[in-house]
Formats: structure tokens, sequence, C-alpha cells
């Protein structure tokens, strides 16, 4: 990762974090809990469309395949082999006296229409979301000639890894869980000293720098929430 300047809230020459056993500035309370909901992440330069990775979707469409595949082929063989001079197979002669002899609102054939609808619109719906919901499309690099198609994207739980050690290197920061969604970023910190309005600015500033770190195309918003670690 690339050194970036360090933070002008931060105090000067600090290099490392301050003694655990330093407390809290007066008239703070520890079982305070703030939050900051920062506005949605403005990225530099123009914001740009940002184009979702499709998913390839084989495993549904193999399944898919494969049981249309059985499926057809097995009533195919029954209907030459009925041709041919010979009975037809058992399920197929159960089948149709069910459905000759059973009526249009009976429970089995409400539930077997049921079911036939949810599996047609999970496929429908396979088919014309994108997928893919843990990667984040990433801006296209600047100053790219050819025409050629190239772009970038960042898996939600590297971008959150890489957002907590950011966070970490905030001054009085004990521990921080952040969670990274495809809008929002949610960071949740305990902090062991300074006061809480005082890390919890530091600790905005530091994940606004590394949101625009990351490069994403699209914005996202940012929360953080700093309180005390409960007392044992």
């Amino acid at each position: 990762m690339s050194e970036h300047a360090p933070d002008p809230k931060e105090p000067a020459g600090r290099t490392g974090r301050l003694p655990t056993a330093a407390r809290p500035p007066r008239g703070g309370s520890d079982r305070m809990e703030q939050s900051l909901s920062a506005a949605a992440y403005e990225g530099g330069g123009a914001k740009e469309k940002a184009r979702r990775f499709w998913a390839g979707r084989r495993v549904p469409a193999a399944i898919l395949a494969a049981l249309a595949t059985a499926g057809v082929g097995l009533v195919l063989y029954d209907v030459a082999a009925v041709r041919a001079g010979r009975k037809a197979m058992t399920w197929r002669r159960r089948i149709a006296g069910e459905l000759a002899g059973r009526p249009l609102d009976d429970p089995w054939m409400i539930g077997g229409a049921a079911a036939a609808l949810l599996i047609g619109l999970w496929l429908l719906a396979l088919a014309l979301t994108p997928g893919l919901r843990a990667l984040l499309a990433m801006r296209r690099p600047a100053g790219l000639t050819g025409g050629a198609d190239v772009r970038g994207g960042l898996h939600r739980s590297a971008a959150a890894l890489v957002l907590r050690d950011r966070a970490m290197e905030v001054a009085g920061v004990q521990s921080v869980r952040v969670d990274v969604g495809r809008r929002k970023v949610k960071a949740r910190a305990l902090a062991h000293f300074r006061g809480l309005d005082e890390v919890r600015g530091d600790l905005d500033a530091a994940l606004t720098a590394g949101l625009r770190e990351l490069g994403v195309a699209r914005p996202l918003a940012l929360t953080v929430h700093v309180r005390r670690p409960p007392k044992r």
C-alpha cells in the first residue's frame, strides 16, 4: 500500500499508541455511546456509472441442464416404447391418471403449481440479476487508451480488512469491526482512552481517506460508532 501523508488531526510526533493506562478527559462518560453518520463518501474526480460484474451462474445452469436432459430423455424413451407396442411406464400412467382425476382446486395441484412458479421465478431472477454481490466495481484507471475494456473489482471482505487496518492506527482505538456493504460502510470501535469525540473524529477522517484510496466506482456512505469497552 502506498504511503500517505499524516492526518493533520493526529498529534505531531506520534509514532505509536498512547499508554493504555491513560485516562479519558474529565467530563466524558464511559458508558456513553456516540455515533457519527457521515455524508456519502465523495471520491475524487467525476462520478462514473458503476457497472456490476455478472456471474457465470455455472452451478444453477448445470443443475437445470442435467435435470431437463434427464426428464426429457426419460419421457422420450417412454413415448418411443409405447409407439413400439410396449406398455407405458407405471409412473407415467399414474401421473396421467392423477391429472385426469384430480380437480384444479386440489391441494396437491395447487402445491405443485406453486412450486413450479417459485422455481420459475428463481430461474428468472438468476437470469436477470448480475450476482457477485460481494464484489465492488472499481474506477477505471485514468489515461486508459486503446479502447480496451479494463475493469477492476475489489472483494468486500478485502476492503473491510484494509479499512480495519487503517482504523487500528487511530490513537485510542482498542478494537474495531468494519462491515462493508454494497452501499454503506459501518465501523464499530471501542476506545479505551482519549475522548470519544476525538477518537470518533480521527476515525471518521482515517476511514474517509481509506475509502478514497480504495478507488471504488460507487460512493459508499460511512457510519462510525465509538463507545467504551464494557466494565468487567
